[in-house]
């Protein structure tokens, strides 16, 4: 990325930029747990013509495990515009793979897109990609001095129950036992979102990293960092119907998105 004048702004537009459309809010039906799943490309492999992925929502375990559940559905996700605010899912639950221990929980996409097929329009997202989140290195920069980050999930208004997005300003440090955590503000509905930070490059410039998904136990806020991620879903058995081929020139960058996020700090 160029040199720009602030980091923080930058790295705010930047996530707003490469992931507006990649967070999901999702809450049991008629009540809570509350939270936040987003997008993500798993690279499987790379030729001179094609990348091969699989498409997984990824969220924190505890809030997947209820039976009927409800996305709701901001306009720009879906081409054609839907009417309908919300997605309800029956058997909810039996749709995610809950990765061994690290309190995450994926499901495939297919059953996403064939769902919007049916009905007559198709999901229009930002992904999580395999560039942006983190590798082995970038979490092993992280150190015990707090470092700036930045959440992008989805709270719950005290009155109306909306699930507007929010970029969240807070900090993450690596314990003395090794783990990542999220320290500041986890607003209502926010545990499952991806927690990204800006690495430095040199002067202002610097890269977007998503380092993993903000989980929530015993009053504080361990992240799930995507090195052990990676990990964890190269176990899994492939699932063709999640599998998309992307061949061709690489596509062009998709129209400005408007600004219905919100800053917190």
């Amino acid at each position: 990325m160029s040199t720009l004048p602030s980091v923080h702004s930058a790295t705010i537009d930047a996530i707003v930029g490469h992931a507006g459309r990649a967070t999901l809010p999702f809450r049991r039906l008629h009540g809570e747990p509350y939270a936040t799943a987003f997008w993500f490309n798993e690279l499987i492999g790379t030729t001179d013509e094609a990348e091969t992925i699989r498409q997984f929502l990824v969220t924190a375990s505890e809030p997947a495990r209820v039976e009927c559940a409800e996305f709701t559905l901001r306009p720009n996700l879906c081409e054609p515009e839907m009417s309908a605010e919300k997605l309800l899912m029956t058997d909810f639950a039996e749709g995610w793979i809950h990765l061994d221990d690290l309190g995450v929980a994926v499901m495939s996409t297919a059953g996403l897109h064939v769902h919007g097929a049916r009905k007559g329009w198709h999901w229009s997202t930002d992904e999580i990609t395999d560039g942006i989140a983190a590798q082995e290195e970038d979490i092993a920069r992280l150190g015990v001095e707090p470092a700036v980050a930045y959440l992008l999930g989805h709270d719950v208004d005290a009155q109306t129950g909306a699930r507007e997005q929010a970029v969240v300003v807070g900090a993450v440090t690596r314990t003395t036992g090794g783990s990542v955590s999220w320290v500041g503000d986890l607003p209502h509905g926010c545990v499952g979102a991806p927690v990204f930070i800006s690495a430095p490059l040199g002067g202002d410039s610097f890269k977007l990293v998503c380092i993993g998904v903000v989980l929530s136990s015993d009053g504080h806020n361990p992240i799930a960092t995507f090195d052990r991620i990676r990990a964890a879903l190269r176990t899994l058995v492939p699932d063709p119907g999640s599998a998309v081929e992307a061949a061709g020139p690489t596509p062009q960058a998709p129209e400005p998105k408007r600004r219905w996020w919100q800053r917190r700090s």
